[in-house]
């Protein structure tokens, strides 16, 4: 079902609030056929108007101003504009090239039957936002300094969409729309505190608008902020040692460029300048040694200031390793069933290491090793002996029985000793 507006265009029709006019159940005879239309600003209007059955009834185009444009294949108003496209009983199209703003309005197609019908068209005309320009940036900017960027766009009609962009990523800005006759001028506007990291930050403006559909229109600045140096070392070693190669890399960060910078040493000259190589922003060292101990202070400078960074060297010892032949096997314990006399204490330490090689750190699990096999093997001795000596404990008698006395000699004395031995009481030493 379609809705149709109530406002007569032609006898027995009515016009469609889109395209075109259709006959109304009940009407009588032909009636035009016309179809709106939308172009942008320098494009082209093809108007058309059409009848499907015609007694060669003539047909005509007319602007808003009710001018005749054509009447038939008759050019009737001169605008080199405006041009016949077709003209036949059934149709009557016409163009109409390099349109402008003042071309919009409602178009009317006549067919002069009798009464004459007519047909209304309205042509509806884009206007083309211009290119934006951004405004408020002097260069260059100083650090700490507040701007305030200005994008303007003028000849929209409707109005323009204005957006902004940091880097690619969309930020926010004040919009303001004027109208201008049938035109709009779009301003956005958006503040800025600058600092060091908006230098060489590009800001773009970008315009949208249904009249250009394949493309946008945009402007893009880009920020220059001066500011004051700061300064980094940057070392090629993390734990410098003595006869090492050494590259310190001064980095300074400023606009302007701080160019040169200035290596010094605890305050001071650089020393020993043929093993210490100056070359621009670094600073080499051949073969360290720890003569070259101290503060290194890389300086830089610009117009807007002084900025320093300190690097402490402090050289280490190289380590000292052991040549593969000195390297022995652990050294065999000696047998723990005896006593460890220092012949067997010295080579279970000593093992077969070569004499001449440099000492190395104690080995304490080693050291502790050695002293529980001593204590182990003292503890075996005193066991050992300790049963021997229960083993061969004896008796004896003391040879001086009763009556030994009147032996006329000690012969006969050890006989009558022997004799009573079994009846004698016996006297018992023991030896502890």
């Amino acid at each position: 079902m379609l809705k149709v507006e109530r406002s007569i265009c032609c006898c027995g029709c009515a016009c469609l609030s889109h395209t075109f006019c259709l006959s109304l159940p009940g009407a009588q005879g032909q009636f035009p056929i016309v179809q709106n239309m939308t172009v942008t600003e320098g494009g082209i209007a093809n108007l058309t108007c059409r009848v499907e059955h015609n007694d060669n009834t003539s047909l005509q185009w007319s602007n808003p101003a009710q001018q005749t444009l054509f009447f038939g294949d008759k050019k009737a108003l001169r605008d080199n504009r405006i041009e016949l496209v077709r003209a036949t009983s059934q149709e009557l199209t016409i163009s109409i090239s390099e349109v402008t703003l003042a071309d919009e309005g409602m178009y009317t197609c006549s067919l002069f039957t009798m009464p004459v019908k007519t047909a209304k068209a309205f042509l509806t005309v884009l206007g083309v936002p211009k290119k934006p320009e951004i405004n408020g940036l002097t260069k260059p900017v100083m650090e700490g300094d507040q701007i305030t960027l200005t994008c303007v766009t003028s000849g929209s009609k409707p109005a323009a969409d204005v957006r902004w962009f940091k880097n690619e990523k969309e930020i926010k800005g004040a919009k303001e729309v004027n109208a201008s006759g049938k035109t709009f001028t779009v301003k956005s506007s958006l503040q800025l505190q600058v600092n060091r990291h908006d230098d060489g930050m590009a800001y773009t403006c970008r315009v949208d608008h249904v009249a250009l559909t394949a493309t946008h229109e945009e402007t893009t600045q880009v920020l220059e902020v001066h500011y004051a140096p700061y300064v980094e070392i940057k070392h090629s070693i993390p734990a410098p040692l003595e006869g090492q190669y050494l590259k310190l890399e001064c980095v300074p960060h400023g606009n302007p460029s701080p160019d040169p910078v200035l290596w010094t040493k605890d305050g001071g000259e650089l020393p020993d300048l043929e093993r210490v190589i100056v070359e621009g922003r670094e600073l080499t060292f051949m073969a360290l040694n720890k003569t070259d101990n101290g503060t290194y202070r890389c300086e830089a400078t610009n117009h807007l200031g002084t900025s320093h960074a300190e690097y402490k060297l402090v050289v280490k010892d190289a380590p000292t390793t052991s040549s593969p032949s000195t390297t022995s096997p652990a050294p065999t314990l000696p047998d723990t069933t005896g006593p460890l006399d220092s012949k067997h204490l010295n080579s279970a330490v000593t093992g077969n290491r070569d004499p001449n090689a440099l000492p190395g750190p104690p080995d304490h699990a080693l050291i502790g090793g050695i002293v529980a096999v001593v204590v182990f093997a003292t503890l075996c001795l005193i066991i050992v002996l300790g049963r021997y000596l229960a083993r061969h404990k004896g008796t004896y008698l003391t040879n001086e029985a009763k009556g030994a006395d009147d032996a006329p000699d000690a012969d006969t004395a050890i006989i009558n000793a022997d004799g009573n031995h079994a009846h004698a009481e016996e006297k018992k030493e023991y030896f502890i």
